[in-house]
């Protein structure tokens, strides 16, 4: 798209760098990010993310192929580094020659190499500029800078702040995630500095998405003090739709029950929540902006209602400049 005195828009240097039309990631999320949704994304101009969380490298493949079968757009796997079985699953994305990696909860050194000389590059999630700048030191191709909006495991630091200041940090492409839902949200994050952003929550209420029902209606009908975080005591804090088990987690962490227990009762509570439909005993992670989120539709239309929105703030933002 072409805007008053010929500034071409949302083509940046990410759609360059992946191959992609619209600089939107869809988020890797666990149980999630299967690959029916990353195939829609990607098929739509987007990156379409597989989640592989802590599922064996078989699963994985099977994922993997199910885009492959869908669309010959690039697409990419996020690689939880903390799971058991991240060595066959990096095995698995090397010989598959997946074209994007993003990783988390874990340093991604050991296997740049071999992602390397397959053409796979290489994005790692991080929630602060130490992180950021430790990893554009490995040789990574971007950086996804989370903020605390995010649904999931979260850091400290807010979106807002957190961009600039990793944009400054680094010569390497950040991607913004965290709180993004709307072409407000692009548009911000693409004026702090980012040259794309990641979305999750929303593209959780894809029609492509495999979730529950019950799961997306969760969201859609959550208001905006909804999506709280729990298990802060833990050392591994998680934003998530409020319910029965945040409540009891919550309860557990006042008591200053031991962390052990803490992290028992939320073991398979996320596929609880996503499998078997169970919103109240189960985890439903979500970001800040699950109350923006209204309807399920296909994961397209909110590619385009992204990109429009966005288009559509920088127009108004244009019109706003005076010429003396």
């Amino acid at each position: 798209m072409v805007l008053k005195g010929g500034i071409k828009m949302l083509k940046t240097e990410l759609c360059e760098l992946l191959n992609i039309d619209h600089p939107i990631i869809q988020g890797g999320m666990a149980w999630i990010a299967t690959g029916e949704l990353a195939a829609a994304v990607s098929q739509a101009g987007g990156l379409g993310i597989i989640g592989a969380g802590n599922a064996p490298a078989d699963i994985v493949r099977e994922e993997i192929h199910k885009v492959k079968k869908t669309t010959d757009k690039p697409f990419g796997v996020n690689v939880m580094l903390l799971s058991p079985y991240v060595d066959e699953v990096m095995e698995v994305v090397i010989e598959e020659k997946v074209p994007v990696v993003t990783t988390g909860a874990g340093n991604p050194g050991k296997y740049i190499e071999g992602l390397k000389e397959v053409g796979t590059k290489i994005i790692p999630v991080v929630p602060s500029v130490a992180l950021a700048k430790r990893m554009a030191r490995l040789g990574v191709d971007a950086i996804i800078a989370e903020g605390t909006e995010a649904g999931g495991h979260i850091g400290e630091l807010t979106t807002m702040p957190l961009i600039p200041q990793i944009s400054n940090a680094v010569d390497i492409p950040v991607i913004a995630a965290g709180g993004i839902a709307d072409g407000y949200g692009l548009a911000a994050v693409l004026s702090l500095g980012a040259v794309g952003a990641q979305v999750g929550t929303r593209f959780i209420c894809a029609k492509e998405c495999t979730v529950h029902d019950n799961y997306k209606e969760a969201i859609i009908n959550a208001k905006d003090r909804d999506a709280i975080v729990t298990a802060r005591s833990t050392g591994h804090p998680v934003r998530n739709l409020k319910n029965k088990l945040t409540r009891q987690i919550l309860k557990m962490e006042r008591k200053g029950m031991p962390k052990e227990e803490i992290e028992e009762l939320g073991i398979g509570s996320l596929r609880k929540a996503v499998v078997d439909g169970d919103v109240k005993e189960g985890t439903v992670m979500a970001g800040q902006v699950a109350a923006m989120v209204s309807k399920i539709e296909p994961a397209e239309d909110i590619i385009l209602d992204l990109i429009n929105g966005a288009e559509e703030v920088f127009r108004s933002n244009c019109e706003l400049m005076v010429t003396n």
